[in-house]
């Protein structure tokens, strides 16, 4: 998909590669996650992203990294509806 129509919520447009703040996030997603997971997924509101994919339905992708106790990487990788997010 094309992503000319990527849109943040003031409806500036966005393409691959730029930075979006986290502005929210749907509070029935988070509790999707483990409990153990939560504080991860709900740290990205208020944080810096780039926008790595879009999705198979124009949504942006962003990820989170971090290392867990045995110190291996572990990722997430979500997608932004326009009022999640704000173009930087």
């Amino acid at each position: 998909m094309s992503d000319s129509k990527l849109l943040d919520h003031k409806n500036n447009p966005l393409v691959l590669g730029d930075i979006v703040r986290v502005l929210t996030l749907d509070k029935k997603f988070i509790k999707s996650f483990p409990a153990d997971e939560r504080i991860l997924i709900e740290s990205m509101i208020g944080n810096f992203f780039k926008i790595i994919a879009i999705d198979e339905e124009g949504q942006a992708c962003v990820m989170r990294e971090w290392h867990d106790e045995k110190g291996q990487l572990q990722t997430h990788v979500i997608a932004l509806d326009p009022e999640e997010m704000e173009k930087i």
